[in-house]
This record gives structure tokens, sequence and C-alpha cells, in this order.
């Protein structure tokens, strides 16, 4: 309705805070979704329904009336096929949006467990790697997982290296599935994922990597995994994942994603003459 007002008149009307907040609240909207899209399977997906639309507008400007009518009727079922093409993305937008939306309302957390929790996982991760023993372990964050958790083996045990290494020993019948870390517990083991359905996977990733990169598109969880068949360690995080870690580069992968700042080791104190104030330990 802006647009039919005289010019004067309209820009007098847009100055308005009321309408600047307007505009650039639909812009902020806009520009979210375009980011969302981006580099998605729903990008080709998005444009085809644009050309659709676009067909459309030039099938009633240039009354070409078989067209119009086909795509009329067939635009009736748009909303209903946004649904069910976009449902991943739709669903990941409004987990992303949420987020964004309680953080100012909420404290940040520097890490949601002890220093030491995140080296029990590292040091089960390359232990199984060693033996070429296959493994998944989730790591549940602001989304929790709990329909995922409540399809597998109920522990909530406190997590340890001997815990992890116990439950993916091929001998031991929780071995088959998923580990879900919850705080600084084990919630649940033998916990089954959904897959991803990117086609651009390269065809060498199995189904616990699908699996991996499956529960981190849906939730904005982690996942550790070692491969049965190589022995590699790799992280997935957002649907992407980086193969072929060592313990370093998985401890620093788990506190760059779970925004933890690792204690530093303290300095020896410097003495006057230079030397290094260390403890002598007695030769045994």
């Amino acid at each position: 309705m802006l647009l039919l007002l005289p010019y004067t008149e309209y820009l007098r009307r847009v100055v308005e805070p009321r309408n600047i907040a307007d505009i650039a609240l639909v812009l902020l909207l806009v520009y979210g979704v375009l980011k969302l899209l981006r580099g998605t399977r729903a990008a080709p997906m998005a444009a085809g329904i644009a050309a659709l639309f676009f067909l459309y507008w030039l099938s009633v400007k240039q009354d070409l009336a078989t067209l119009e009518f086909v795509l009329r009727n067939g635009l009736l079922y748009i909303g209903i096929a946004i649904i069910v093409l976009f449902q991943s993305e739709i669903r990941q937008a409004l987990i992303t949006f949420g987020n964004r939306f309680r953080m100012p309302f909420t404290r940040v957390h520097r890490g949601q467990f002890g220093e030491g929790v995140y080296d029990e996982v590292v040091l089960a991760s390359t232990t199984l790697a060693s033996t070429k023993t296959g493994a998944l372990i989730v790591i549940e964050r602001n989304v929790g997982l709990k329909n995922v958790s409540d399809g597998g083996v109920q522990l909530d045990a406190e997590l340890s290296y001997d815990l992890l290494v116990s439950i993916f020993n091929p001998a031991t019948p929780l071995h088959d599935g998923a580990v879900v870390i919850r705080r600084h517990r084990v919630a649940a083991a033998s916990c089954f994922l959904p897959l991803t359905l990117n086609p651009r996977l390269s065809k060498n990733l199995g189904t616990r990597h699908r699996a991996a990169i499956g529960v981190t598109e849906d939730t904005d969880a982690v996942a550790v995994v070692v491969s049965e068949e190589t022995g590699l360690i790799s992280f997935v995080q957002a649907g992407e994942i980086r193969r072929g870690l060592d313990a370093t580069t998985l401890r620093a992968a788990i506190f760059d994603a779970l925004n933890f700042t690792p204690k530093k080791k303290e300095q020896p104190a410097q003495l006057p003459n230079g030397d290094s104030e260390t403890e002598e330990i007695a030769p045994v």
C-alpha cells in the first residue's frame, strides 16, 4: 500500500521507526533463509520452485491458458511439497533459530563437562583405532537426543575410558550402534541414528559414518567415529566430516566445537639467576 502513495508521503512513511524495523526484520529473515539454503540440496530445489512460479506468472501475463491451468492446479500443493522436500532443512532452521533466540537470555556455557571427560573420549577413541575396532560416540549439546537415547539401552553411567572400550568390544552385545554422551555421563548405548541422505558423500563412507553425519545434520551434536576397516578417527560436526585425526587434533576439534578452553600448564617460576624453580626427584 505504501507504493500507491505520493513520493514524498511514501518517504515520510518509510523513515518511520516502525517501518524501518519492519523492513530490517524482513531482510534479516530473507538473509537467514538464503544462508541456510546455500550449499545444501535444498538450493537447487528452491531454484526449481522459483522457476515454476516464474512460469506461472509468465503464463498469466501472456495469456497461455493451458500452461496456466496446469500450473495453477499444481501450485495448490506446493506448500505440502515444500514441507515434504525440505523437512530436514526446516527442522534445522527452527533449531538454529531457537538456539540463537535463547542465547541472549541464557548463560553461555564454556564446555559441558570437565576437561578430563574429553580426555576419556580421546583416549578411548585412539585405543579403539589402534585395534581397528569400530565405534561411534555422539556428544549431546543444546539440542536433546532423548528420542535417540530412548531407542537404545539405557545406562546413565559415569563416563570413563574403560566403559567406552568395553561397550565397543565386538564380543559384547552393546557394540553395535552409537553411544550417546549427555554431560559427563553415558546416557545410552546401542543407539541407532538417522542416516544422511546427502548424495555428494563419498562411496567409501560406510553406515557408521553416514549415521554420524545424519545426527549432526538434524541436531547440533558432534560425533567421533572410528572406522572398523581402516582404523581412522573422524570427527563430525554440522554434517561436515574430518577424517584421519590423531589424539591431538581430535582433542582440539572437540574443544573447539564445544567452546571449551583447555587449561594451560603452569610454567615454572624463574629464579633471579635465570634457573627454573623445579622439584628434584631422586632417582629410584
